[in-house]
């Protein structure tokens, strides 16, 4: 199937980056290498498809971490100035009102 993809690809001057290709395999799969024009292709236990971890046994845990710790690292990057601005009243910015 992967060498067909291949050749597809081939067809509309497409190539296939090895390097980075990985595949994930389910328990009903046997252990057998996976290779495509002689390289062998990876396998992975999960990966980041559309921003969202996906793995064969569907655990939303590793998930739920990775999103911890983007959130954790977006708000630290605007920690200081939520905290400069937590105290700061509607209008007190020098605005004069008319």
């Amino acid at each position: 199937m992967l060498a067909d993809f291949d050749h597809a690809c081939g067809k509309i001057g497409l190539q296939l980056n090895l390097t980075k290709t990985m595949f994930m395999r389910n328990g009903y799969v046997s252990d057998a290498p996976f290779s495509l024009n002689g390289t062998n292709i990876s396998g992975c236990s999960s990966y980041v498809y559309l921003g969202r971890e996906v793995n064969m046994t569907n655990d939303l845990s590793p998930e739920l971490g990775r999103r911890k710790r983007a959130a954790w690292g977006a708000f630290k990057s605007v920690e200081e100035v939520v905290r400069r601005t937590k105290n700061a009243r509607p209008g007190s910015s020098g605005d004069t009102k008319m």
